[in-house]
């Protein structure tokens, strides 16, 4: 395990991978935070569009 730990340390398709999974972690609490942000007023608007709609 540590040396491929090692392996991915010092080559850099290691680096290239902590990157994209930096980048991916980043997207993801973006995509959180706007989900959140968003998610009571979308809620509020279908539940408007189903009340008019009974």
């Amino acid at each position: 395990m540590m040396s491929l730990l090692r392996k991915l340390w010092v080559s850099e398709e290691g680096q290239t991978l902590v990157e994209y999974a930096l980048i991916l972690a980043l997207i993801s609490i973006v995509v959180i935070a706007v989900l959140t942000v968003l998610g009571g007023k979308t809620s509020n608007t279908f539940n408007e569009v189903a009340g008019q709609l009974r």
